[in-house]
C-alpha cells in the first residue's frame, strides 16, 4: 500500500535533511515524498533540490503562502489514496508510517490515525512525551483539549479533499479543522499510543503565537461550542493570561513540562536513542552539483 509524505517547510535548512532522514528510514517503504518550499530565502530549497531519488519530488513558486495553502497543495498534487503529514523541523519512527498503515487497512470505518509524540529540544534531547489515553475523541472532548497531534496524521486523502484547511488562518489550522470536521460528523480518527513522533517544541513556545492562537481559538469556540462555548471562551482568556505570565518570567520550560508526561521508562527512552541513532546514520544521495 502506497502513502503520499507531505512535509511543507519554511527556511528549515537547520532540521530538512534530519526530517528527510526519519522518511528514508522508514521500515515501510512504498511512499513518495513531496517536499513543498514556501518561499524560503535560506538554503531550504537548495537543500530539498539536492536529494536524489525519484520517489522525492520539490515544488516551489516562490510565493509564502503560509502552511494552510500548502497542506491544501500537497493534497492535490498527491499520488497515492493516503498522505501522512510531517512539519520540517520534526523527525518520526521509523515505524511509524508502516502502523499507521496498519492501523487505517484493519478498521474500514477510519479515515485519519495520529500517534502519540516526544517532545525534544532543539537538540533531539526528549523533555517529555505525550500519549492520548483513548484511542478514539469526541468532538465534545476536542473542545476541551486539542489532543491530536497535527503532523502527526495519516489519512484518506479523499478525507482531506473532503475537509481542507482554512486558509485564512495563521495558526490553529489544525485544530479548526478537527473541531470543523468533527462537528460534521465527519472526523472518524484513531490514535496509536505510542509515541511514534517527534517533535522540535523547544522553539515553538512565543507569546506571540501563544496569544494568536488563543484568539482563533475563541473564534472556533464561537462556531462550534454550542451552549458552552462561553465557558470555553472564558477558559481560554485565563490559559492566555496565565501561559503569558510564565513566558514573561521566562518559565518556557515549565509550559513544555506541563504539555507533557516525564520520560521514566528506560525501554521508552532507549528506544527513542536507538531510532534517532538509526536516523541520523542514513546515508542520502545527493544529486552532483
Amino acid at each position: 500500500m502506497f502513502v503520499t509524505i507531505g512535509i511543507p517547510f519554511f527556511n528549515a535548512e537547520l532540521y530538512l535533511i534530519d526530517a528527510i532522514k526519519s522518511v528514508f528510514a522508514q521500515t515501510h517503504q512504498d511512499w513518495e515524498l513531496i517536499l513543498m518550499d514556501d518561499g524560503s530565502t535560506d538554503s531550504s530549497l537548495a537543500i530539498a533540490k539536492s536529494i536524489k531519488d525519484p520517489r522525492v519530488s520539490v515544488y516551489s513558486d516562490g510565493e509564502n503562502k503560509k502552511l494552510a495553502t500548502r497542506l491544501n497543495e500537497i493534497t492535490k498534487l498527491a499520488k497515492y489514496d493516503f498522505i501522512a503529514r510531517m512539519d520540517a523541523d520534526d523527525l518520526m519512527s521509523p515505524t511509524r508510517i508502516e502502523k499507521q498503515i496498519e492501523c487505517l487497512k484493519n478498521n474500514d470505518n477510519l479515515d485519519l490515525v495520529t500517534t502519540g509524540l516526544f517532545s525534544v529540544t532543539d537538540a533531539l534531547k526528549p523533555i517529555s512525551f505525550r500519549v492520548y489515553k483513548k484511542t478514539t475523541v469526541t468532538h465534545d472532548e476536542l473542545l476541551y483539549s486539542n489532543v491530536v497531534v497535527h503532523a502527526a496524521i495519516l489519512a484518506k486523502k479523499q478525507w482531506f479533499m473532503r475537509n481542507p484547511y482554512d486558509t485564512s488562518l495563521k495558526v490553529a489550522q489544525d485544530y479548526n479543522l478537527w473541531l470543523k470536521s468533527s462537528f460534521n460528523n465527519d472526523f472518524n480518527l484513531c490514535f496509536i499510543r505510542e509515541p511514534l513522533y517527534y517533535y522540535r517544541e523547544e522553539g515553538n513556545v512565543s507569546l506571540n503565537k501563544s496569544w494568536l492562537a488563543g484568539k482563533y481559538g475563541r473564534e472556533m469556540f464561537r462556531k462550534y461550542g454550542g451552549n458552552r462555548k462561553y465557558v470555553l471562551i472564558l477558559r481560554s482568556y485565563l490559559k492566555n493570561i496565565i501561559s503569558a505570565g510564565l513566558m514573561i518570567l521566562n518559565f518556557n520550560h515549565l509550559l513544555l513540562k506541563r504539555r507533557g508526561v516525564q520520560i521514566e521508562d528506560e525501554k521508552l527512552l532507549e528506544r527513542y536513542n536507538s531510532e534517532i541513532k538509526l536516523i541520523k546514520a542514513i546515508n542520502l544521495k545527493f544529486k552532483k552539483s
